[in-house]
């Protein structure tokens, strides 16, 4: 079983930022999502921005979601461009 979303922060390239309840910050491509029968709803970025947590995963606005398996097993870990070091939290170098 793969660590459940705590906190999202969408990005302007679209991917978001998540942070799992092991601790991990990752990062997740929503970009190759945006020409896929409902997602496409997400390039509106009124729409992408309103993600939330829910129950473990995600959920926008209109109501789609991601797996948290998808996002933990797709993501990629965030690490700070400055430092090379892991990130902590959202926006918090270790």
């Amino acid at each position: 079983m793969n660590p459940r979303v705590t906190d999202v922060q969408p990005n302007n390239d679209y991917s978001l930022n998540l942070r799992f309840a092991n601790g991990e910050i990752r990062v997740f491509d929503v970009l190759p999502y945006l020409e896929k029968g409902l997602f496409q709803q997400l390039k509106d970025r009124g729409v992408f921005n309103s993600v939330r947590p829910f129950l473990g995963s995600i959920q926008w606005s209109n109501g789609l979601d991601l797996c948290p398996d998808t996002l933990y097993l797709d993501s990629v870990p965030l690490t700070s461009v400055a430092s090379g070091k892991p990130q902590t939290g959202l926006g918090e170098a270790a």
